[in-house]
């Protein structure tokens, strides 16, 4: 790995950072671990010492982060540390001081960074050397994805993983000399400390300061090659077919058969795999691999929905499974897994009509609207894992959500009439969700003992053999479970609740009004599309700089519930612009609203206005002037909990040339998967969204266009037709009539088709060939899933 681990071993007789989420088969990413395990010694480490635990009175003096937006940031704001947030003040006094930069990136709900703030950063010896030999750094790795993406390309190559908290030493020059993730404050028999860590690299910045400097010249420059993603002499991306199935090929061989899912433990929803099953399945389905492709997607959304990964008492699902059971998770809820999940599980009621997955999606829903809302439309980051049992206690990670068998029992008690033994509602739901007296937690995923006697809520029956134990009819089972689960929540309601980061970002509001958009169309329920059209609105009136055309990365909630923001702003990156394009484009589809329609095309211009590599062919991550000082300016080549904001733009530039017909569009799509081509031929299965987009691509997009009125019925009932089906590869057009309407002016050809008999009339055009008109919504979905 770039020969780094040497001269970290030789040079600061520092080890590799260790990472304690070992990465997958299917080449899980930093991006999917918010805890790492601490640096091991693989040479001998003087001690640090003893004395230097948590100061007892927390130091309430604050440092100068307390007049940051960030949530992460204000967490930090009472450390007795000199912290400076990422900018010129802090780069400056690195420079006219000559001392190295200590780095420190995480998140406001992640619980690793919870512990290290803790340990460390609240420590009044720990905070003295931060201060005095270093000047040091915090950074929400929300707020800023650039900074967070370049140093960690920097650990995962010079170590065997990534993950959060982020610790990097920099030069002044900000170029990366050591990194790590979590380390414990104090020494351990196989591990370092963090306050000997920072002894020794003080030591050897004093002593062989030039040595650390070329070095780290050394390896910034040979990750400039590395990250390097280009064109080159590439004139067309790869053949569509032999990447979909060695991307298929390479789940297949890593799929759990008895739980779902493609990696042992810790298990991932990763959404985009799901998504790449479906469309696999679409192109295949007459073929074994393709039924196959469906059966894997299914059953692990199944899996996901019966575990405890899933909130059953408040709905939304948490970040991961510690355990291949789905069972035990991480308790932290993210937004992004919110909107993506909402996705797949109303595409998997499209292919299978089963009202299972439709109620899972509802559900996610119906979470978010109620804990991730702002009353203005947009939608909060996150929740915390860690909260307090009871108020005035220590924070512990899933005591909002966990459960003992003497709380469901003293809120249970009703007899249940009509069962083959003596009954209560709270024996009935502990038997169906697997609760026990003992817990139902194992000692080896509750290392702490916090969660001893706890209970997390699993579906360990169906209903028919739950109902069938006890004699019962199985809607009433249905019933009183639900009524059980309803008083649960309104008992939890009491409980100290875990921390909401009210930032809120433009990329996840984008995916976000994705999820409320397509849900609310393949449900047919206006008033999930009046969710997604909130949402937008929300970004074009907070998130949206009119006078330059771009966007901003953050907002905050100020006090009263008002929209504040950072000064100056904090403007968008990659992923903020594909992301909401994606969105404007589905909610398009959902409303006919064409308004959103047109911003979704200024905005994709503005985007390649800032992004586009002109050279070597898709987007970096970043501008060239927000990122100046960077080492590095990347591409993102990864599809793992968020989907790559290239492979999303390759499917967004697709979408704007079938709606507007602009070649240009499509040119920039062929570049952007010919410069990723390397990174698929590699390793497919890292990008499968990616790959879905190149088989999007090389087949032919479906054209449908629906002329009539947006608000009459027949119309309307050709719409919903259209939604009920799972076609992902198409763009939905209504042709109004009016021949000086935005899409008329886009597409010429729309002018040429006429209603039938004055009723709303479909058209299915591909290669620029367009079907017989059709009326009967039946004779469409027969035309639409032959």
């Amino acid at each position: 790995m770039l020969g780094a681990r040497a001269w970290l071993g030789s040079v600061l007789l520092l080890p590799r950072a260790g990472v304690g989420l070992a990465a997958s088969r299917r080449g899980s990413s930093s991006r999917d671990k918010d805890r790492s395990a601490t640096v091991s010694s693989s040479a001998p480490m003087p001690a640090g010492g003893k004395g230097s635990h948590p100061s007892s009175t927390p130091q309430r003096v604050p440092n100068r982060l307390i007049h940051e937006k960030s949530p992460y940031l204000l967490q930090h704001a009472y450390n007795p540390v000199d912290w400076y947030p990422w900018g010129q003040e802090a780069f400056d006094k690195a420079r006219k001081e000559n001392k190295p930069i200590f780095l420190s990136v995480g998140y406001s709900t992640c619980h690793w960074c919870h512990m290290m703030e803790e340990e460390s950063f609240q420590n009044e010896e720990i905070g003295r050397l931060l201060s005095e030999d270093f000047v040091s750094v915090k950074v929400d790795r929300e707020e800023r994805p650039d900074v967070d993406k370049v140093y960690m390309t920097f650990v995962q190559a010079t170590s065997s993983g990534g993950g959060w908290p982020m610790n990097v030493w920099l030069t002044p020059n900000l170029q990366p000399f050591v990194g790590g993730t979590y380390f414990p404050p104090e020494d351990g028999l196989t591990r370092v400390g963090f306050r000997t860590v920072l002894l020794r690299i003080r030591e050897q910045w004093k002593q062989n300061k030039n040595t650390l400097l070329e070095n780290s010249q050394r390896v910034t420059t040979a990750l400039l090659a590395r990250s390097e993603i280009s064109m080159g002499d590439r004139q067309l991306p790869p053949s569509a077919a032999t990447m979909n199935n060695r991307c298929f090929q390479q789940l297949d061989e890593g799929y759990d058969e008895e739980y779902g899912g493609f990696a042992e433990a810790p298990k991932f929803p990763t959404p985009v795999i799901l998504s790449f099953l479906f469309s696999y399945w679409l192109s295949h389905r007459l073929t074994q691999d393709g039924s196959r492709a469906q059966q894997m997607a299914l059953h692990t959304l199944k899996m996901m929905a019966n575990g405890g990964i899933r909130d059953h008492v408040g709905q939304g699902f948490h970040r991961y499974s510690t355990d291949c059971q789905w069972h035990v998770p991480h308790f932290e809820k993210m937004l992004y897994d919110q909107a993506q999940l909402a996705v797949a599980y109303s595409q998997a009621f499209q292919i299978s009509g089963d009202e299972f997955y439709s109620d899972v999606a509802k559900g996610i829903l119906q979470y978010v609207a109620r804990s991730l809302s702002h009353r203005s439309g947009g939608f909060y980051s996150a929740e915390d894992a860690d909260s307090p049992p009871e108020r005035g206690m220590r924070p512990k990670e899933g005591a909002y959500y966990v459960w003992t068998v003497k709380e469901v029992q003293q809120l249970l008690p009703e007899p249940v009439l009509g069962a083959t033994e003596p009954l209560t509602s709270g024996q009935l739901l502990m038997k169906h969700y697997g609760l026990t007296e003992a817990g139902n937690i194992s000692p080896s995923q509750d290392p702490k003992g916090e969660l001893q006697g706890q209970n997390v809520l699993t579906v360990r029956y169906s209903l028919e053999l739950t109902a069938a134990r006890f004699g019962l009819d199985v809607e009433a089972v249905r019933t009183l479970l639900n009524t059980g689960l309803e008083k649960l929540f309104q008992a939890r309601k009491h409980r100290p609740k875990p921390h909401l980061d009210s930032k809120m970002l433009a990329a996840w509001n984008g995916l976000m009004v994705s999820g409320y958009a397509v849900t609310g169309a393949v449900l047919g329920q206006d008033r999930l599309i009046n969710y997604a059209t909130n949402g937008a609105k929300f970004l074009k009136r907070h998130m949206f700089d009119v006078a330059s055309g771009r966007l901003m990365r953050t907002c905050y909630t100020g006090s009263g519930g008002t929209v504040e923001h950072s000064n100056p702003p904090c403007w968008g990156f990659l992923e903020d612009y594909a992301f909401v394009v994606r969105g404007l484009l589905d909610l398009y589809e959902a409303s006919q609203e064409s308004a959103w329609l047109e911003w979704a095309l200024r905005l994709q211009d503005t985007q390649d206005r800032l992004f586009w590599d002109s050279q070597g062919g898709g987007y970096f991550c970043s501008e060239a002037e927000l990122g100046a000082g960077l080492p590095l300016r990347l591409k993102d080549d990864q599809d793992g909990a968020e989907p790559s904001a290239n492979s999303v733009s390759a499917h967004n530039l697709l979408r704007l040339h079938g709606f507007t017909g602009h070649k240009d569009w499509m040119d920039k799509c062929v570049c952007l998967l010919t410069a990723f081509s390397e990174r698929m031929r590699r390793v497919p299965v890292a990008l499968p969204e990616m790959v879905r987009a190149l088989s999007a691509q090389q087949q032919t997009l479906k054209q449908i266009v629906i002329c009539g009125d947006r608000q009459a019925k027949d119309t309307k009932a050709l719409v919903q037709c259209v939604h009920s089906v799972y076609i992902p590869n198409k763009v939905l057009i209504l042709a109004d009539g009016d021949p000086s309407s935005f899409l008329s002016r886009q597409l010429p050809f729309l002018s040429t088709l006429r209603r039938l008999e004055d009723q709303a009339t479909a058209y299915v055009c591909e290669n620029q060939a367009c079907s017989m008109p059709i009326t009967d919504p039946c004779e469409l979905r027969k035309l639409l899933h032959p």
